[in-house]
């Protein structure tokens, strides 16, 4: 087992500075040269505690990739910047934000990795460009670059199937589907979301006739979720679905106040079950059903593989799939 003396001797430092930088004082202070050499030493003996690898101090860059839109779309993004900022802290990491890819390449050398929340487009040269000056890196929710970069995301083609599964049970067999429009993986572009992709597959699979009940169109907000509510109303006023599964809260709200003003009664005439769950969703009227996106465990999941990725300096790289779970309000009770 690899020693402090060991790593003191390697290093040029003395015992008790490795002690206290590795075992994360935060009464610490040495240069950021000091700090750099300990913790490269101490990976190359493969220093650690027990039969894991200590969680080491990091410099580390958050790509704040997330556009504004509107309030209630952001609202998921800045709760993701917050429980990352607190996981951060947690495991002694220092970030440090930019809001353009370019910025950060211009600063990499003064990494150790990034970390990357929000879905707007990155160029495939862009994402090759950064991965050559800083090659560890997790994209928190999306996956847009996975022979580059590491991925941590919930696992929205088994929630769509959740839900399927859910109504069905309930004695649901017409189940629509209210959703925007749009991802991108690599050097594909796709201009169907996940959720939609995984709702046709599986609404064929379990036998559901879904024709003429999908509505998807347009970016995740109220605005996109009233207009496609008020086409939904408009198509199927006098023999509404048994229940619309809608890709996220902010889409479910305007979706709510579509069918309210045009008199469809949630959920007498029709069943809601939406994503994200959202705080709006315990005040929406009626109040939302909607499955959970544990962002707390999004975020620790994605430092911890982030630490792991540069502590073993591997190149294969992870993609992990967080589940949801559901949280059952007025627009949908289970039977």
């Amino acid at each position: 087992m690899v020693t402090m003396k060991e790593i003191a001797q390697k290093s040029g430092f003395s015992q008790a500075t490795v002690s206290r930088l590795l075992n994360g004082d935060p009464t610490l202070s040495v240069k950021e040269e000091t700090r750099r050499r300990i913790i490269e030493v101490s990976e190359q003996l493969g220093y650690a505690t027990g039969s894991r690898r200590i969680a080491l101090p990091r410099r580390v860059a958050v790509l704040d990739n997330a556009t504004r839109e509107e309030e209630l779309a952001d609202a998921y993004f800045d709760k993701l910047r917050s429980v990352l900022g607190d996981n951060a802290r947690a495991q002694h990491m220092e970030l440090t934000s930019f809001s353009h890819i370019d910025d950060l390449i211009a600063d990499a050398g003064d990494f150790d990795g990034f970390i990357s929340i929000g879905p707007s487009v990155l160029s495939s040269d862009r994402l090759l460009k950064l991965h050559l000056v800083l090659p560890y890196g997790v994209f928190i929710d999306i996956n847009p670059a996975p022979s580059l970069f590491d991925s941590v995301q919930p696992d929205l083609s088994q929630t769509i199937l959740d839900a399927l599964d859910m109504l069905v049970s309930s004695g649901k067999r017409r189940i629509g589907y209210i959703g925007g429009t749009g991802f991108t993986m690599g050097l594909h572009e796709y201009p169907e979301d996940g959720r939609l992709t995984a709702f046709r597959n599986w609404t064929e699979r379990l036998g559901l006739d879904a024709e003429g009940l999908i509505y998807a169109q347009g970016a995740f907000t109220v605005d996109t979720g009233r207009t496609l509510g008020e086409e939904a109303v408009n198509d199927h006023r006098d023999d509404m679905p048994d229940a619309f599964i809608v890709a996220a809260d902010s889409i479910a709200v305007g979706v709510l106040q579509a069918f309210t003003a045009a008199g469809v009664l949630v959920p007498r005439d029709t069943s809601v079950i939406s994503i994200n769950n959202q705080a709006i969703a315990q005040y929406t009227s009626p109040t939302l059903t909607s499955y959970d996106i544990d962002q707390n465990e999004l975020a620790d999941t994605a430092i911890t593989m982030l630490a792991e990725a540069i502590s073993s300096r591997r190149t294969l790289h992870h993609h992990t799939f967080i589940s949801t779970t559901l949280v059952v309000r007025d627009s949908f009770v289970p039977a």
